[in-house]
């Protein structure tokens, strides 16, 4: 077991939430229990991973999307409401990272779907947007097909360019936008989760191919890499809850 406060300040050394400019509060969202013994950890803070962490006994749940984003109702009602009555009423610490998860040199998002991917040489390439060399290049279908065999999810392919797709970019989540600087670098590919109407053209007529791989698919390892993080150097329990999403 080992006090919150321990903890806290552990991820707030590890992951310097002080340095982004984020759309949520990043932390210690929602307090529970002082102490902690167990923690589950998973992708968003839905109602579904709230009811496992209750199952599971856990003191603290770990996630990347968590509450109270900028924009959103700030009354507490209907769907906010049943999400805070359940942590409350169990004592349970509510825990997120945006940003500065996706952004870790080490247990981020990209650095994580990197090590998934088997991407070699991963490095960030301008803010949020990392690149990296496949160590055998691939023709874009088998670069989509090598996406659904590693994610379990069958990613949606646009764009022409290269025949042979070895210099690739990415950013998890939905940073379709980005693939401006995957084009200005020159690289042959950019894969991220999600995709809006004009990144088809912007694929086709400026020639790179783009992956929609799921905004859930390609976040689900920071956190659990985290997570299994914190639980080690404080030899605690941890399980990662994997709440499908087909976004």
């Amino acid at each position: 077991m080992a006090e919150r406060a321990d903890l806290m300040a552990t991820l707030e050394q590890w992951l310097t939430p002080e340095a982004f400019q984020d759309y949520c509060p990043n932390g210690l969202q929602v307090e529970g229990s002082a102490r902690v013994d167990r923690i589950v950890s998973g992708v968003t803070a839905s109602q579904a991973l709230l009811d496992a962490a209750v199952a599971d006994g856990a003191d603290l749940v770990l996630v990347h999307h968590g509450y109270f984003w900028k924009g959103e109702p700030q009354a507490v009602t209907g769907m906010k409401r049943a999400r805070l009555k359940t942590l409350l009423a169990h004592d349970i610490n509510l825990v997120a990272y945006h940003l500065p998860l996706d952004d870790h040199p080490e247990y981020g998002n990209n650095r994580q779907l990197a090590e998934v991917l088997g991407i070699g040489n991963p490095r960030p390439l301008d803010g949020l947007v990392w690149q990296g060399e496949l160590a055998v290049p691939m023709a874009p279908e088998a670069l989509a097909a090598h996406l659904q065999q590693a994610l379990g999810r069958q990613p949606l392919h646009v764009g022409t360019g290269a025949e042979r797709i070895r210099r690739v970019g990415w950013c998890t989540g939905a940073a379709q936008g980005y693939i401006a600087k995957a084009l200005d670098a020159g690289l042959d590919a950019f894969i991220s989760g999600e995709i809006s109407e004009p990144t088809t053209h912007t694929a086709r007529e400026c020639g790179i191919h783009y992956y929609a791989a799921g905004h859930h698919a390609t976040e689900r390892y920071g956190v659990k890499a985290l997570g299994q993080a914190l639980a080690d150097k404080f030899d605690l329990e941890h399980r990662f809850v994997d709440c499908d999403n087909p976004v």
